[in-house]
């Protein structure tokens, strides 16, 4: 049976963050609501510490390692939003930090990385096994591998947005009938989903990914873990992940409503709105939710809905 977290390691991490993270606000946009015919509550965690929801997994991970294990260091892998969560938390806990990066990765995340002190160690997508690349190295400098969403803590850690949704939304007297939030490894969302089945049950909880990296939607139908076929490289570079990790999937089998997929164009689509209309900017793999809506490949004409917009790192 694979250990997930309750509820209370979701309320425990958002007491561990609150000194150290933003409480990201809820907003409502009356030109996107008139647009899709619904109310629509925008969750911006691209105003979370580091430009995206990844900090609170990260720092509500590393901040769980034994005080004697600190000074090996942490090592991570990722295309950018995860590296930066993790060299930030590390920075406020003065733990060394190498984060394995693709190297076609953003420039502004490879920047962000750098800036919060983190080391980089390049490899190619399409061809390295980053996670051999990172256990590797793990295991010369007897370093605290912090994975991007298959880990007991970072999803907790990623549940308190959930957490801070659902509080939100009661003090606005809205109950939900569905919150959308972008999917990769599935750590966002399973959190979000983990947190609702306590807080609001009955509120529907969907996954979004890129067409062709949608591990989670393909899983759900399967009813066990699979790979997507993954194919051309997805504008959105934060949400290819091959497959849903155990953890996040086995929180998906029993709390997640659906689990959709989206087209690049619309996702691109969703970011030129972001900046236009809504004047946020939002990255591609932080704008899936959104996207999803625009294209009118999920219907939410007369409902309350939350989006979760998960990273600003264009």
């Amino acid at each position: 049976m694979t250990d997930i977290p309750a509820f209370s390691d979701i309320e425990s991490a958002a007491s561990v963050l609150a000194p150290y993270g933003v409480e990201t606000p809820l907003i409502e946009n009356a030109d996107l609501n008139e647009l899709l015919g619904a109310r629509v509550f925008l969750k911006l965690e691209t105003l979370q510490r580091t430009g995206s929801f990844k900090f609170r997994g990260a720092f509500n991970r590393i901040v769980r390692i034994a005080p004697t294990d600190r000074s090996k260091g942490v090592v991570a892998f990722s295309s950018g939003n995860h590296a930066q969560g993790v060299a930030a938390a590390a920075a406020l806990l003065s733990i060394p930090a190498l984060i394995v990066m693709p190297m076609d990765a953003p420039k502004s995340k490879l920047e962000g990385t750098r800036a919060r002190g983190a080391e980089i160690v390049f490899y190619d997508r399409t061809r390295d096994d980053r996670e051999a690349i990172a256990s590797a190295i793990c295991k010369e400098r007897g370093a605290t591998l912090i994975r991007p969403f298959d880990d007991f803590h970072v999803v907790a850690g990623q549940g308190t947005v959930g957490l801070e949704i659902a509080h939100a939304a009661a003090t606005k007297s809205v109950v939900l009938d569905y919150v959308l939030a972008p999917c990769s490894g599935g750590g966002l969302v399973g959190g979000i989903a983990l947190a609702f089945s306590t807080l609001s049950p009955a509120t529907r909880v969907v996954s979004v990914e890129p067409e062709n990296y949608d591990g989670m939607r393909r899983s759900l139908v399967a009813g066990a873990r699979v790979a997507a076929p993954g194919g051309p490289l997805s504008i959105a570079d934060a949400l290819m992940a091959p497959m849903p990790g155990e953890i996040p999937f086995a929180i998906a089998k029993r709390h997640l409503s659906d689990a959709m997929s989206v087209p690049d164009k619309a996702l691109s689509s969703a970011v030129f709105l972001a900046a236009h209309i809504l004047k946020l900017t939002v990255e591609p793999s932080g704008a899936a939710a959104l996207a999803i809506l625009i294209s009118n490949g999920f219907n939410v004409r007369g409902k309350k809905v939350a989006v979760v917009l998960s990273g600003a790192n264009v």
